[in-house]
């Protein structure tokens, strides 16, 4: 059913989770049934976040949530053409392709993982997995997450992937998610990811729109919320690439918990092109000799919204964690980095580091940075910082008295500030790609 609002959008999510709980109360299992109550009962209570809260203080919502907008997709936006498909291939990737068009999995569109080590299915489909059932909405603070609070009441489908103890899977896996309409539609996709002790993965995300044209101008806002599970000495390299236009708007929200002796790398990439990029990525450590490294690279122009909040909570002693972003600012366009490291109290042997450099093009762009620290325990090493600057004119004059063109020197200047970030990057195909998509993001 396709249904249109015709007043607020909080009243509409209201009227939907009225019917959805009809559907859901004889279709789900009783304890998902009560957490979709218990997180609209919280949505009800916070409301949409605005500027007087905290973590959202720099971001006005209202432009972005005012069109109208059906919140359930039709049958007929599951087709999707080939070229579209094509866009989101990265050149000399071996990989298996997993293809989700408006948050639903297309397994016809997908390829198959050989094997009985790895679950993966649409996550309605996982609603009855021993491994969903232990984590699925265990982690997520609603009454701190608005987004992630509605999402948990009105969510409709996914991506569900479970690893077996020991597992390895033999090539990374490439999720493509498009997003495409002919009407404004706000979307809510859902996706849990679950490995098993000692497992090992590599997931890279794409995120892109459909032909724009073809769109016809509709809007399109995007409320993704992952959770994903690290068991003991488990190990998962986790790329985010995001493009998009200036008529698709995303919140991710991506909470992580690791168990002891596990390693999460975190590879986020964003490039000019969507009109708001609101990422949230929380990482939990809870267990001893944790390592997780997160890093990031944002590209931004035109009058676009970028914002990184993350959180890594040391829970434990003896891990390990580091944090480097990036970010490469044109025009009119706005960014804001905030991340918080907490070491709570009794994780001691800590090593916990967080870094944000800016490099600004335009006299017109605006970074907010705001690293922060919480420390509760005595014997840890930590340090965070931040900078914003402009290219180094000496630099860009030695490149241009050796013949180079001031564009091409600007955007050799530019590739030598992201190789901190993209340097990291394991895999020679994606590093390539990234490398691509700076180079078309400079013009």
């Amino acid at each position: 059913m396709v249904k249109q609002i015709t007043n607020t959008l909080f009243d509409q999510f209201i009227a939907d989770f009225e019917l959805r709980s009809l559907i859901s109360a004889s279709a789900e299992t009783t304890e998902l049934h009560t957490l979709r109550e218990t997180a609209f009962e919280q949505f009800k209570q916070i409301g949409f976040p605005n500027t007087k809260v905290e973590d959202w203080k720099y971001i006005n919502l209202t432009p972005f949530l005012k069109e109208d907008f059906i919140t359930e997709p039709g049958d007929e936006l599951s087709m999707t053409r080939d070229e579209v498909i094509a866009k989101a291939k990265i050149k000399n990737l071996d990989a298996y392709s997993i293809v989700l068009v408006n948050g639903q999995y297309l397994s016809a569109l997908s390829d198959t993982i050989p094997g009985e080590e790895i679950s993966l299915s649409s996550l309605s489909a996982a609603t009855n997995q021993p491994s969903f059932k232990a984590h699925f909405g265990k982690y997520i603070p609603l009454d701190k997450n608005h987004f992630a609070a509605l999402n948990t009441a009105l969510f409709r489908d996914g991506l569900f992937i479970s690893i077996k103890d020991k597992a390895v899977v033999d090539k990374p896996i490439h999720i493509i998610h498009i997003v495409s309409s002919d009407n404004n539609l706000f979307l809510q996709p859902r996706h849990l990811f679950v490995m098993g002790a000692g497992a090992a993965l590599q997931i890279v995300e794409s995120f892109i729109s459909g032909d724009s044209s073809a769109m016809g101008g509709a809007k399109i806002f995007v409320n993704n919320v992952s959770e994903i599970v690290l068991g003991e000495r488990a190990k998962l390299q986790h790329y985010y690439i995001q493009t998009g236009n200036e008529n698709t708007s995303y919140i991710h929200h991506t909470e992580i918990v690791q168990e002891a002796y596990s390693l999460y790398n975190n590879y986020k990439s964003s490039f000019p092109g969507t009109g708001l990029l609101r990422n949230n990525l929380n990482v939990s450590l809870n267990g001893e000799h944790i390592e997780s490294h997160l890093y990031g690279l944002y590209l931004a122009g035109g009058r676009q919204l970028i914002d990184n909040h993350t959180i890594v909570d040391h829970l434990k002693p003896n891990c390990q964690s580091n944090e480097l972003y990036k970010g490469v600012m044109k025009d009119e366009a706005v960014a804001i980095f905030n991340g918080k490291i907490f070491v709570r109290k009794g994780a001691q042997k800590t090593n916990a580091f967080q870094k944000n450099n800016n490099l600004m093009l335009s006299k017109k762009a605006v970074v907010d940075s705001k690293p922060q620290l919480e420390i509760f325990a005595d014997d840890v090493k930590c340090s965070h910082g931040s900078t914003i600057g402009q290219f180094n004119e000496d630099a860009l004059f030695y490149l241009k008295a050796r013949g180079i063109g001031e564009e091409k020197a600007k955007a050799l200047l530019i590739h030598a500030f992201a190789y901190d970030v993209t340097e990291k990057i394991p895999i020679p195909a994606v590093k390539a790609y990234i490398n691509e998509l700076i180079e078309e993001g400079l013009k």
